[in-house]
Parts: structure tokens; C-alpha cells; sequence
């Protein structure tokens, strides 16, 4: 296979539906997407994991929102990494690009290289946030972090708060293909019971940490749940080469896999590294400070500087560009 086809499916998620099964889900393949969130900041190794996964899983969550729509995914927790941020900006326009970005805050000195990432995180919370545009109220769900992993605390949300089973098989890291340069990849599945199925939740809590509901604690009815568990068993397969290609495409994937679950794909969504951070958009945030706050803020040099922390942007304004009184200025 040439390295062009090798490439054809890098930064992309294709959505798929198993019409026997009455399951959905997608593949997702990120590279040059994954370059771009972290070539901007100097993460060690722990942090580096745990955004790459962040990104696969906004990734292919993302893929189900609608045109113009926004998702976002959030990990605030008390442990060495404070914070973990992405977005998902729907494309504006049928066949053009969705946008994701991401970045973490952490203790570079509680960072222990020696522990796997995600016991880099202490108690917190993971969030999934829905913003549909102007004049509507965003969504918001969350679920506590546990499971051992991200993809796991994903499983729980969408169990607990959507009751929809929901599993995610995924790999990620440092590719090091012959004639070309180290770079990070990521592959991922993601399936998901159609909504239709009106699962029946377990009363008497679930089985994962702290009694979350798991996927498996969702109870479907004898048919649903034998298609369920097949389809899933057969998810168990993938290897870790298969998900991050780049010589498997995923439709040859989903063909290997579920095979006799009549897979059927639907338009591929390329998705690319983009921030939608501007001078504008500054201005508007620090439209909330006063005279006062704005002068504790500028510099010696007589300016207020701001920088993006999801693609390092950085901005600097003159003092009476911005704050409550230039918003005043401008009415």
C-alpha cells in the first residue's frame, strides 16, 4: 500500500451502524490533528498520554453533533494534573472540517513518570458539555473520575446520565514508521446502543468504582442484550496496530470485525488542529475587569498581554482597548 493511501484515513472519523444489531458507532484515526494540539506545549510523557486521549474520545463523540455546534469535554481533578480541556467545533458547512483543541494544566513537580497516566489524576470529575449556539442553554453532564482510564469515565457518563451503552476500544502513542519522523497517533471504536432500545437501568447502583453504572449494568432485553455482548466480543478482538493503522483502513477494520452484524458507513468527517481564540474574543473576556483590574494588569512596558493556552497565540493591547471602559468606549 503506498504511503498515500496509508494516509487517506489519518484525521478522520467515520461513522458506521450494524443494522442487525441495531448498534451504531464510529471509527476515528488521528494524526497531523494530534501533531498540532501537542507541538504547542511542552508536556511530559504521563500528560501527553492522557491529552491524546482526551482527543480520540472528543473526537469521535464530537461526531454526532450537529453543524455549528460545540462539544467539549473536561477533567478537572485535585491529582498532579489539575485540568484537561478539549473542544469539538461542529464544520460550519456539510463536507467541510470540524475543528477539535486541547490543552491540560498540571504540577510539573507531583508529575511521577513513573506511574501510569491516568493515576496522574486524583478525585475529580469528568464533563461533557453540549453548546448549541445563541440563544440556548448549554448542556452540561458529569460523572466522578474512575474506571482507570478516560474511555472508562466516558462509558459511565453515557451510562449514567444518557443510559445508553456505550464502549470505546482505543490506542494511542508515539508512531515510528521506516522514512518517517516520530509522530504521535491515535485509532479508536467507539459503539453505542441506538437510543430506541429504552434500556431498563439497575436500581440497585452499578458495578464500576463508587457504584457507577457501567455499560454492562444498563439491561437490555434478551435480544438486544445477546446482540450487545456479541458485537462487543468481537470489539474485544482489535489489536492495537488495527486501531491506529496506518496500513488497516477502517472500513477493512469494521469488515474484520462485524462482519456478520451488516456493517454499513456513512460519510467520513475529516476533522483538523484549530482554535477559534482571536483578538476579538480576548477583548471580550477581559471586558469583565474594571479600570482597576486593568491596570493591575498591565505590564511596564504600558500593555496588557494575553495568551491562549490551546494553541499559544499570544496577544498583546494597548490598556484602553480593554475592560469594562472600552465596552463603554464602544456603545
Amino acid at each position: 500500500m503506498s504511503q498515500v493511501q496509508k494516509l487517506a484515513w489519518d484525521d478522520t472519523v467515520l461513522p458506521f451502524q450494524l443494522d442487525k444489531s441495531d448498534i451504531r458507532g464510529r471509527v476515528a484515526r488521528l494524526d497531523g490533528v494530534l501533531d498540532g494540539i501537542l507541538k504547542q506545549h511542552d508536556y511530559p510523557a504521563p500528560v501527553e498520554a492522557l491529552v491524546a486521549e482526551m482527543a480520540l474520545l472528543t473526537a469521535m463523540i464530537g461526531q454526532t453533533i450537529k453543524l455549528r455546534w460545540k462539544l467539549s469535554l473536561q477533567v478537572q481533578s485535585n491529582g498532579p494534573v489539575r485540568m484537561i480541556a478539549t473542544d469539538y467545533f461542529g464544520p460550519t458547512d456539510e463536507g467541510e472540517r470540524a475543528k477539535i483543541r486541547a490543552y491540560a494544566s498540571f504540577d510539573a513537580d507531583r508529575i511521577d513518570p513513573d506511574q501510569p497516566p491516568f493515576e496522574q489524576l486524583g478525585e475529580g470529575y469528568f464533563a461533557v458539555l453540549i453548546d448549541q449556539g445563541k440563544g440556548t442553554a448549554p448542556y452540561q453532564g458529569i460523572t466522578p473520575i474512575a474506571g482507570g482510564s478516560l474511555s472508562a469515565c466516558a462509558e459511565s457518563y453515557f451510562a449514567q446520565s444518557e443510559q445508553l451503552p456505550t464502549r470505546f476500544a482505543m490506542a494511542f502513542g508515539r508512531s515510528s514508521e521506516p522514512g518517517v519522523p516520530e509522530h504521535w497517533r491515535a485509532g479508536g471504536v467507539m459503539l453505542q446502543h441506538m437510543p430506541k432500545a429504552s434500556p431498563f437501568v439497575a436500581q440497585d447502583g452499578g458495578s464500576g468504582d463508587q457504584g457507577l453504572l457501567r455499560p454492562e449494568d444498563i439491561v437490555l432485553d434478551d435480544g438486544d442484550g445477546e446482540n450487545w455482548n456479541r458485537v462487543n466480543f468481537h470489539l474485544d478482538t482489535v489489536d492495537a496496530l488495527e486501531l491506529i493503522g496506518p496500513s488497516v483502513a477502517p472500513s477493512d477494520l469494521l469488515v474484520r470485525l462485524f462482519h456478520e452484524e451488516a456493517p454499513r458507513v456513512f460519510d467520513v468527517q475529516p476533522v483538523t488542529f484549530g482554535c477559534t481564540c482571536s483578538r476579538e474574543r480576548v477583548q471580550q473576556t477581559l471586558s469583565i475587569y474594571s479600570s482597576r483590574d486593568i491596570e493591575k494588569m498591565t505590564t511596564e512596558d504600558g500593555q496588557v498581554t494575553a495568551d491562549c493556552q490551546f494553541c499559544g497565540a499570544h496577544y498583546v493591547m494597548d490598556p484602553s482597548e480593554v475592560g469594562m471602559h472600552a465596552v463603554q468606549n464602544d456603545g
